[in-house]
């Protein structure tokens, strides 16, 4: 269907966000068809990025990169193409696969609101700041799966970026056991999180995690964990209103990082004794991350996925005097004080933890005052999905913490190899999608909300500057970023399929059939004839 406008929205008017935000940002309310002429895309299904250095997990390269009809078709140096082929010069500049966000809320239902964004706003600040494809929540209706699915594929459809899906699982029983059947095998789903905070809403007991596990490990889908003690921090929340305590600073001290390692090591724990994978979301604390080191060291399969919130901020403006700024800051896991979010790079870098999301789940000033008279009514979340790849790059390649392969490594391949999608995606490679950004070392960045592409009022990172920014977001071989400007279409997004038993599940059978082996039961005995 070609777009029925041809018009340029800044995106304030489109996405109701103040009128002082950029002019250049461009977007095609009404289209559908991605690809068409019209809407400010290019027709152009062949282009030539030319002279970069080509950036995957392991090795790098200067090298020219041929795109056509949305996959990469080779990648070599000094290509000659036609002249009917877009050229892009690299000179200079990191090309590098799309980053993937494997942690995302978008259009979720939570604490009495909705996120402000939507797959259409949230996908297009992504494309804007690099970030080609996420992974986002799917959370059942009345506890059952299908009908949670059907819901999401509905919000989904004003995609304009590909996407995939987690689902949560929020109770067990025999129907919730079979359509995590049909979840896995007919709906291209690989994953199902676990709430072990958010008492009287999304959280499961031990119990209900354990049969979960059990499910998961017989279907080749990753267990993953939201990990804080749910009852604990009821109990926080209870001494925080009784101390007085109301303002944000309140989720912090109600919620501290004793309570996050405690329910890492138990999930942990209760994964080992199943013998199946284990994804721990939203790194946020020493105490969690020090858990998840010692599991890894002993050989079990545990994942350990940071926030880029946890990694560069602390738990200093939950203190602001001023509750707007203050509430802003409002997530669960809460940002840490200064001190954990060292740690945290320090144990990216080392490998102790694997791939870094965003947890992006934004809500506007209006819906934070929901909680100004109490904290425990303030709904969770911060944004992150525009700004991810950029900050990673500062904090991390900049400081000299990683390497530009491991950059590529964190923010795409590894989440690719999780979710069992690579070398389709999180690789430039012949035969990959044509999910590319291109990095300019040399440039700088500065993030604020005026600026920013999502609805939401405020940022968590504003003011923050830095080097190394996206100039060009290619998705599915079509240029969506350039020169500043944003130009996606709504409805132009893919679903990806996601297969089970990734590389985690590798052995597993073996490590099982050795456990039995070594139980030397059960004991054959005679019966006692008196």
């Amino acid at each position: 269907m070609a777009c029925r406008f041809y018009l340029f929205f800044s995106l304030s008017l489109l996405l109701f966000t103040p009128p002082s935000n950029s002019q250049s940002n461009q977007f095609c309310e009404a289209g559908i068809g991605y690809g068409e002429v019209g809407c400010g895309i290019s027709s152009s299904t062949k282009l030539l990025i030319k002279g970069g250095t080509v950036v995957n997990a392991h090795h790098q390269e200067v090298a020219d990169v041929y795109v056509e009809d949305g996959i990469i078709v080779a990648v070599k140096p000094d290509l000659k193409v036609s002249d009917d082929v877009k050229v892009i010069d690299a000179t200079g500049k990191f090309v590098m696969p799309g980053g993937i966000d494997p942690h995302t809320h978008l259009a979720m239902e939570f604490m009495g609101t909705e996120t402000i964004d939507d797959f259409f706003s949230g996908q297009a600040a992504a494309l804007a700041g690099g970030t080609t494809m996420h992974i986002d929540f799917v959370i059942p209706v009345n506890d059952s799966l299908i009908a949670g699915l059907e819901t999401y594929e509905e919000k989904a459809k004003k995609s304009c970026m590909d996407y995939g899906f987690h689902m949560a699982i929020t109770k067990f029983d025999d129907i919730v056991s079979r359509d995590m059947e049909i979840i896995v095998k007919e709906k291209g789903i690989n994953s199902f999180k676990f709430f072990l905070a958010y008492k009287g809403s999304l959280m499961v007991n031990d119990e209900l995690l354990l049969e979960g596990l059990k499910r998961c490990k017989s279907l080749g889908a990753l267990a993953m964990v939201h990990a804080e003690n749910g009852d604990a921090v009821f109990e926080g929340q209870k001494r925080m209103i009784q101390l007085g305590i109301f303002g944000p600073e309140g989720h912090a001290l109600s919620r501290p990082p004793v309570l996050e390692g405690e329910a890492t090591a138990r999930a942990i724990r209760l994964a080992g004794f199943v013998n199946t994978p284990l994804y721990v979301v939203h790194v946020m604390s020493i105490d969690a991350m020090e858990e998840i080191a010692k599991a890894r060291k002993s050989g079990q399969r545990v994942v350990g996925e940071p926030v880029v919130s946890g990694l560069v901020l602390d738990d200093s403006g939950l203190w602001d005097s001023d509750f707007t700024t203050a509430s802003k800051y409002v997530m669960s896991p809460p940002i840490r004080a200064s001190g954990h979010d060292k740690a945290l790079q320090g144990a990216l870098s080392n490998g102790v933890l694997q791939l870094v999301g965003t947890d992006h789940c934004v809500f506007n000033s209006t819906q934070k005052a929901f909680g100004i008279d109490d904290f425990r009514k303030i709904p969770n979340g911060v944004n992150g999905i525009e700004e991810r790849m950029h900050l990673v790059w500062d904090t991390m390649v900049e400081s000299g913490q990683i390497s530009i392969t491991d950059y590529v490594r964190v923010t795409s391949t590894e989440c690719a190899r999780i979710f069992n999608i690579y070398p389709r995606k999180g690789a430039i490679i012949a035969g990959s999608d044509a999910d590319i950004i291109i990095l300019n070392p040399n440039s700088s960045f500065e993030i604020n909300a005026r600026s920013h592409h999502s609805r939401t009022d405020t940022n968590v990172y504003e003011g923050r500057r830095g080097k190394g920014k996206v100039e060009v977001t290619i998705a599915r071989g079509r240029v969506v970023w350039e020169n500043n400007e944003l130009k996606v279409v709504p409805g132009s997004g893919k679903y990806i399929e996601m297969p089970p038993f990734n590389y985690l599940f590798s052995g597993i059978d073996k490590a099982d059939a050795s456990y039995l082996s070594s139980l030397n039961a059960p004991v054959k005995r005679s019966k006692s004839t008196t």
